[in-house]
C-alpha cells in the first residue's frame, strides 16, 4: 500500500493547534450554541427551564453536564420541523431516516451548515489520504439519506472529482471502477464485500485494481474486515464516523497513518462519555455511550445528543484533536442472549478468523422453548463447499463464539450467495423471538 500521509502545511490550523486552543474556542462555539438552542427552539427553552438550568450558568465546559440530554425520540415528538432554530425558510436542504421503527427522524440545514459540512467531509477524505484532483467513487446511497450528497459536497469541496454512483448495480459498480479508475471509494463496509464478490465474479483481480484507500462508514465494523478489504484491494481502509442528528458522515475520521480511531474534528463538536444507565460523565480513557453537543450547527442545534454509539475517548495522536475508538456496537443493537451482552461485531470477528468461511453473515434470534437462542447463517468459501469442510468451519465457529463470547449458537454454513447481500447497511440481526 502508498504512502498516502497528507503534507501538514495543507491541514487545517485547527487540526494541529494547542489543546488550549481548541478547548478555548470550544467554549467560545459552546456558549452561543447552547444559547442559540435555548432562544430559538421551545423544546429546549422548556427541558432546561425544568431542569433549573440557563444558557448563564454555562461557564466552563464541565458546565455542559447540568444541562439536560436530548434523545431520538425527542426529533420524532417534534416531527417534522419542531427542533428547527431558524425560521423554516432559511432551511435549504432536509434528509430524513427511513421511518422502518416510526416516524422519519428529520433534520434540515441552513446554506452555513452544508457550507461546514462540506468543509469537514473534505478535510475528512484529506485525513484519508485523499487529494485535489483524485477521482472518488461515490456508492453511499443517494437521497434522503445523509451519505451520499454529504459525501459528494465534501468530494468537490476538497477538490477531487466525484463519480455520484450510490448504491446498487454492483456489476455495474465495478465495471466504472475498472474503466474511471479512481484512487478512492466511499462505500458502507458490507457492500464493500459484495463489490469484491463481484470483481471475483467478474475474473478481476482486485489487488490491480486502481483502488488506493476506502473510506467506510454507516455501519460498526471491525478491524478484522479492515484487514480482509485491505488485504484483498492492497488498499488502505479508514473509517469515517457520523450521524444524521448531529452532521452525517464527517463527523470523525480516522488519519490514514495512524488509524487508530476516528480523530472527533472538535471545533464542530463536543464529545462527552456517559454511563448508558445512569447518565454520569466518565473520564476519558473509560467506555461508554457516545454523547455530542453541536457547536456550530444553525438549522438544528443538538445539545447532548445521546448518539447510543459505544464507545471511549482517547488523546490524539495524528492530530491534537481527541480520538474515539473504533465503534463497537450500539446500546440498542446490544443482544442479550441468555444473560450474556453480544454484539454483532463481535460474531464478525470469529466468523472471519474462521478458515473456509466467507465474511458474509447474518444472526437470527429465536425462541427454543422459553429460552432465547441464536442461529448464525454464515457462507463457505467457494473452495470449501463439501459438506466435510462446511462441517469442520461450523464446529470451529460454534467453539470459536464459545469461547471468546460466551454463548453457545447454532451455525449454518451455506453455500456462496446463500446469506443475504445489502446494498447499503447490512441487516445483521433478525429477531424472531416474539413469532410462534
Amino acid at each position: 500500500m502508498k504512502d498516502l500521509t497528507p503534507d501538514r502545511a495543507t491541514l487545517d490550523p485547527i487540526e494541529i493547534a494547542s489543546i488550549d486552543e481548541i478547548r478555548s474556542l470550544q467554549l467560545d462555539r459552546l456558549k452561543w450554541s447552547v444559547r442559540h438552542a435555548y432562544y430559538n427552539v421551545p423544546m429546549y427553552k422548556q427541558r432546561f427551564d425544568v431542569a433549573g438550568v440557563h444558557p448563564d450558568d454555562l461557564q466552563s465546559l464541565a458546565d455542559l453536564s447540568k444541562f439536560p440530554f436530548t434523545y431520538k425520540g425527542d426529533l420524532r415528538d417534534n416531527y417534522p420541523f419542531g427542533l428547527f432554530a431558524v425560521p423554516r425558510e432559511q432551511i435549504v436542504r432536509l434528509h430524513a431516516s427511513s421511518g422502518t421503527t416510526g416516524k422519519p427522524t428529520v433534520v434540515g440545514y441552513t446554506a452555513g451548515d452544508i457550507s461546514n459540512w462540506a468543509d469537514l467531509i473534505a478535510r475528512s477524505l484529506r485525513a484519508s489520504g485523499v487529494r485535489p484532483g483524485d477521482i472518488v467513487h461515490n456508492a453511499y446511497g443517494y437521497g434522503l439519506f445523509t451519505g451520499g450528497l454529504g459525501a459528494h459536497y465534501g468530494i468537490e469541496r476538497l477538490g477531487a472529482t466525484a463519480v455520484p454512483v450510490s448504491g446498487g448495480m454492483t456489476e455495474r459498480q465495478v465495471t466504472l471502477i475498472q474503466d474511471f479508475k479512481p484512487k478512492a471509494i466511499m462505500v458502507t463496509p458490507s457492500y464493500m464485500l459484495n463489490i469484491l464478490e463481484q470483481f471475483h465474479k467478474q475474473g478481476l483481480d482486485p489487488r490491480e485494481s486502481s483502488l488506493e484507500v476506502g473510506v467506510f462508514g454507516a455501519e460498526p465494523w471491525t478491524d478484522s474486515m479492515r484487514k480482509e478489504v485491505e488485504e484483498a484491494f492492497d488498499m488502505h481502509a479508514v473509517d469515517i464516523y457520523g450521524l444524521s442528528e448531529i452532521m452525517g458522515p464527517g463527523v470523525a475520521n480516522e488519519c490514514v497513518e495512524t488509524k487508530d480511531g476516528p480523530v472527533i474534528w472538535e471545533d464542530h463538536f463536543l464529545p462527552e462519555i456517559i454511563d448508558p444507565q445512569t447518565g454520569d460523565v466518565l473520564p476519558d480513557g473509560e467506555l461508554g455511550e457516545l454523547v455530542f453537543t453541536t457547536l456550530t450547527k444553525e438549522g438544528l442545534p443538538m445539545i447532548r445528543y445521546r448518539t447510543r454509539d459505544l464507545t471511549r475517548l482517547l488523546p490524539g495522536t495524528a492530530r491534537s484533536m481527541r480520538r474515539m475508538e473504533k465503534i463497537t456496537g450500539r446500546s440498542d443493537d446490544m443482544m442479550i442472549l441468555r444473560g450474556v451482552n453480544v454484539f454483532p461485531t463481535q460474531i464478525e470477528e470469529q466468523v472471519l478468523a474462521t478458515g473456509g468461511l466467507a465474511a458474509h453473515f447474518q444472526i437470527e434470534l429465536y425462541k427454543s422453548g422459553r429460552m432465547d437462542g441464536m442461529r448464525v447463517f454464515v457462507e463457505a468459501m467457494p473452495d470449501s463447499t463439501d459438506e466435510a469442510s462446511k462441517n469442520a468451519a461450523a464446529r470451529m465457529l460454534t467453539k470459536r463464539i464459545k469461547d471468546v463470547v460466551g454463548v453457545s449458537t447454532e451455525i449454518v454454513v451455506g453455500n456462496p450467495g446463500d446469506v443475504a447481500r445489502s446494498e447499503g447497511k447490512a441487516k445483521r440481526v433478525v429477531d424472531n423471538r416474539d413469532k410462534g
